[in-house]
């Protein structure tokens, strides 16, 4: 015996042929889709600790694992306790010793992060021309490898690439804007 749905045996509500029932179905559908979106992705969620009935946030999805502190060995931790860049003087890509002392510190955190790869960045101010930059870009992430390697970091993990003055850190044409362009920044993989 075959059962034939009869839409008016559920009440003129439940009529999902019905256009006002469609679009109630949708608004409800789309206000859940939007409360989902507003959920925390970022953000720590509280978690029952076992056994003792208390609650104690746990890391979801992102970096951050406490005020001030991040995830070992990601980008954030290098550039809150290290820094992710150096600077270079004008037209140079040899490191001054405020540019070793960082590459050091550098050498010393990849070191305690033996997984962790990494890429150099060079970049340049907006005075040259496009391909003299490019290439004292190259220099420069090229001058930062070659000391970290000599800091015993193995080159498989470091990756080196120029862009220039095509990605300026500080838009202007004032020598202060042009010393925070001159740059290498170490980027976590």
């Amino acid at each position: 015996m075959k059962l034939k749905r009869d839409p008016e045996a559920l009440g003129p509500a439940f009529d999902f042929g019905s256009n006002i029932m469609q679009r109630k179905l949708v608004a409800a559908f789309s206000g859940l889709l939007l409360l989902a979106a507003c959920g925390t992705s970022e953000e720590t969620q509280p978690t029952t600790t076992s056994g003792t009935g208390m609650t104690a946030p746990t890391q979801q999805r992102g970096t951050s694992t406490a005020v001030g502190q991040y995830r070992p060995g990601s980008q954030e931790e290098l550039a809150q306790t290290i820094g992710d860049r150096l600077f270079f003087a004008t037209d140079r890509h040899d490191l001054d010793s405020q540019g070793r002392a960082r590459a050091e510190a550098w050498a010393g955190w990849l070191r305690k992060y033996p997984n962790v790869s990494a890429t150099i960045e060079g970049h340049a101010d907006e005075r040259g021309t496009r391909e003299y930059n490019l290439a004292l870009g190259e220099r420069r992430a090229n001058s930062i490898r070659d000391y970290l390697s000599a800091q015993g970091i193995q080159t498989g993990r470091l990756r080196t690439i120029s862009y220039g003055k095509e990605r300026p850190a500080v838009l202007g044409s004032s020598e202060e804007a042009w010393a925070q362009n001159r740059r290498g920044v170490l980027t976590v993989n």
